[in-house]
C-alpha cells in the first residue's frame, strides 16, 4: 500500500480531471480511506473555486517575498528533500 506522501504528488491533475483513470481510481480509493487526504483534496477544490472567482489582488513585494519563503519552508518540513524535486508553492522551479 502506497503511504499518503505517494498519492499527494497526483492531487494537482486529480482536482484538475487531468489525471489518468487508473490514478483516480487508486486515489478514490485511497480517500476513503483517509480522512487526512479526503480534507487536503476538500481544501484543494475549494482554494482552485476561490482563486477563479476571485478578485486579483497585488501583494506589496516585501509582503509577497515574506509569504514565499513561508510557503517554501513550510513546503520543505512536509516534504523534506522531495521539496527540492517538486513544484514550489510560488509554482517557479
Amino acid at each position: 500500500m502506497k503511504d499518503c506522501t505517494e498519492y499527494i504528488q497526483n492531487l494537482c491533475s486529480y482536482v484538475d480531471g487531468e489525471a489518468d483513470d487508473s490514478i483516480c481510481k487508486e486515489i478514490e480509493k485511497h480517500l476513503k480511506d483517509c480522512p487526512e487526504c479526503r480534507v487536503m483534496v476538500d481544501t484543494l477544490k475549494k482554494t482552485v473555486v476561490l482563486c477563479k472567482e476571485g478578485e486579483k489582488k497585488h501583494l506589496p513585494a516585501e509582503l509577497r517575498a515574506k509569504l514565499k519563503s513561508a510557503l517554501e519552508k513550510k513546503w520543505k518540513e512536509r516534504f523534506g528533500n522531495e521539496a527540492d524535486e517538486e513544484t514550489p508553492p510560488d509554482g517557479e522551479k
